[in-house]
């Protein structure tokens, strides 16, 4: 059969890649980002509760009242922002479908769409999908003397064209670990004004912020929220990334679109987990504690690898770390996390993965991204491993 591929020059992820190389080689795994333990308990146990309850046929298309109203009271309280929760959040099938049905519902063949580099795989395939183009405005890498990505506002300002749809906003940020200040509101603020652009926002790493900082949700600011869809993930909040359960928050016009899309995408999720998850989260200690919970894993990753040729750089957020492995080799990143995988026995994703052009030298800057969401003797145990290279 002959046909034209869509997405032609899409091939398995780097993430699907590099997890199979490393069960291949039986390597730790600090690529994929998941964690490799299990939720609460408690949480567990509430699922089972569900089911035994009944709750195992098709719940509401939006996902059921009480989540919805608990995740409504969430926002509200951590940011200011009161989502009707019966009209403008929906629940989805992890941020993955939230993301696919909101550019769906409003990226059309032509439409710009602005995505800043590096970015998490999914956002082009998905603008690709819709017939959008996607306009591509990197970040400005680390140095020696500023070791964390910056945003360069006037590059996003000034990539803005009459075509222009959306701006994809991904903070606290995969790869990179930064997160957004008052002053990065204050420019995307500007910027919405002048331009009417409409922002979507992947916040699912909402609760993992270090260093006493706050998360700056566009949810925040009244008049960027009114242009803004706000992603975030059940998963990666109670560490059920397998669930597959997220949700996203946008005004009453917005979530009409997005809902027509949902409905025939996946229509519902996972009844019981939605009763669980609701239940789970009249208690706020999870999400609340989470921040505290990362930051020790992410200062044990960091001061193991500070005895090593590889240099930790600062992570502001997400459970993600970079480092520069300058000392070790001079290989690009694709082929230097295969070396290090094969001959070392520890997983890793290149930063390059993260780039429209992974080959290319401007997407290379000797960097690898470790996931630290596991449990501590799994990182040790890599530290080790690379201790001795």
């Amino acid at each position: 059969m002959k046909f034209e591929s869509k997405l032609p020059d899409i091939g398995t992820t780097i993430f699907t890649v590099m997890s199979q190389l490393a069960t291949e080689h039986r390597a730790i795994n600090l690529g994929q980002g998941f964690p490799d333990f299990n939720p609460d308990p408690k949480l567990l146990a509430q699922v089972t509760q569900a089911m035994s309850d009944g709750h195992n046929q098709y719940p509401p298309m939006p996902g059921i009242l009480p989540l919805r109203q608990e995740v409504a009271g969430k926002v509200q309280t951590l940011y200011g922002r009161a989502y009707d929760p019966i009209t403008e959040i929906t629940i989805t099938s992890g941020a993955t479908e939230a993301l696919m049905a909101s550019i769906q519902a409003f990226v059309k063949p032509g439409d710009e769409v602005i995505v800043i580099e590096p970015f998490y795989d999914l956002y082009i395939p998905t603008i690709e999908l819709a017939g959008g183009v996607p306009v591509v405005v990197p970040m400005q890498a680390p140095t020696a003397d500023q070791p964390l990505y910056r945003v360069d506002w006037q590059r996003v300002r000034d990539a803005v064209s009459p075509r222009t749809r959306m701006l994809m906003l991904n903070f606290p940020h995969n790869p990179t670990g930064i997160i957004l200040g008052e002053s990065d509101l204050d420019a995307l603020e500007a910027l919405v004004r002048d331009t009417g652009i409409m922002l979507l926002a992947d916040e699912v790493y909402e609760h993992i912020v270090f260093d006493g900082n706050t998360h700056q949700s566009v949810a925040r600011r009244e008049s960027l929220a009114a242009n803004a869809i706000v992603i975030s993930s059940f998963g990666k909040t109670y560490h059920a990334t397998g669930w597959k359960i997220g949700y996203c928050c946008a005004p009453k016009a917005l979530t009409a679109e997005i809902r027509k899309v949902h409905q025939f995408m996946v229509f519902t999720v996972s009844s019981p987990m939605q009763f669980a998850l609701a239940h789970y989260m009249q208690d706020p200690a999870p999400y609340l504690g989470l921040s505290d919970f990362y930051q020790k894993k992410r200062d044990r990753l960091h001061a193991g690898l500070s005895t090593t040729r590889f240099n930790p750089l600062p992570s502001q957020g997400t459970f993600f770390l970079l480092a520069d492995y300058q000392q070790v080799s001079d290989l690009p990143e694709a082929e230097f996390a295969h070396w290090l995988t094969t001959r070392h026995g520890v997983t890793v994703i290149p930063v390059s993965a993260f780039y429209q052009d992974p080959g290319a030298p401007g997407s290379n800057h000797q960097l690898i991204r470790f996931c630290f969401a596991k449990q501590d003797h799994t990182l040790d145990a890599a530290v080790a491993k690379l201790a001795r290279i």
